[in-house]
């Protein structure tokens, strides 16, 4: 099954990273039927070709590829096995989940759609909103290698795939980017306070060290977010805190001590429960100059 005349996918979910990456698919050729829980969210792709759906088993009707965008693993059960969209699906299917979630639920999901002859693939990204659009994510892929090389078409408009290993595989290694993006975003808010304690611009900090030892995706995309105090996001503080999370709780089934995870997810902690969830993540800054007593700290919060 190649080409996208072959190919009539479904994607549920089209929030932040959902929309762009529906977007990119149907640019590509491919006919997509889009769900969202919230309409609206759904209704601007309809323009680019998208036939929206009323309800998840709608959606999946006649799919032979689904995705899933949600918010976390419990979204993902309640959409493929409460409301019924698993039941829904032909033999043969291909269920591609890119939320994040915990392995565990990813294995269980796998088994139970395997018990209907359905494939599953869990394929969290990174790359966040501008890596959808661009098309430039990284997929990290977990499940069977047959399956995942025979959707090297459907990958392809979205970003480089990587099979990593069985089932869950793929949620582990995204666990694993979550915690370098958490502490990255920890450490360079650190460096902002500390040059600008010691007189420097944190402009001009970040612009010095581009393309040294320090240089990373993070400094270049998040530090601006820090310099020009730019906090909608983006990767909401939430979803990066229930990420930080689901490590914790691995760490815990593998016996693992992780002390700069567990400070840095104590400092995202504190910074959700204040009420600034739905900031960028790159916001932890934040909390940084308020735990500092930096003046401004709390009139600059967006």
């Amino acid at each position: 099954m190649t080409g996208t005349e072959n190919r009539q996918i479904a994607f549920l979910g089209t929030g932040l990273m959902g929309a762009p990456m529906a977007r990119r698919l149907l640019a590509a050729g491919f006919q997509v039927t889009v769900w969202n829980r919230d309409r609206a969210k759904a209704e601007p792709l309809a323009a680019a070709g998208a036939r929206l759906a009323e309800s998840p088993t709608d959606a999946v009707s006649g799919a032979s590829v689904i995705f899933t965008m949600l918010s976390d693993g419990a979204a993902v059960e309640d959409v493929l096995f409460t409301k019924g969209a698993a039941e829904a699906l032909a033999k043969g299917t291909v269920v591609i989940d890119t939320s994040s979630i915990a392995p565990p639920i990813a294995k269980d999901h796998a088994s139970r759609l395997a018990d209907r002859d359905i494939a599953h693939v869990d394929a969290p990204v990174s790359g966040g909103v501008v890596g959808a659009e661009a098309g430039t994510l990284a997929i990290m892929a977990g499940g069977d290698a047959d399956v995942i090389e025979s959707l090297a078409d459907v990958f392809a408009p979205l970003g480089r795939v990587t099979h990593v290993g069985p089932s869950g595989a793929g949620q582990i290694c995204k666990l694993a980017n979550q915690q370098i993006v958490a502490i990255t975003i920890g450490a360079v808010a650190e460096a902002m306070m500390l040059v600008e304690a010691g007189g420097a611009s944190r402009e001009k900090f970040r612009e010095a060290i581009r393309g040294g030892f320090a240089e990373s995706r993070i400094l270049e995309l998040h530090g601006q977010r820090m310099v020009e105090r730019r906090f909608e996001p983006g990767g909401p503080s939430r979803l990066q805190l229930k990420d930080l999370n689901a490590v914790a709780a691995m760490a815990e089934t593998f016996g693992l001590e992780l002390p700069l995870t567990s400070d840095v997810r104590q400092a995202f902690e504190a910074f959700v429960a204040e009420g600034h969830g739905e900031l960028d993540h790159s916001g932890l800054l934040l909390q940084l100059e308020k735990i500092n007593h930096r003046k401004g700290a709390a009139d600059d919060r967006v």
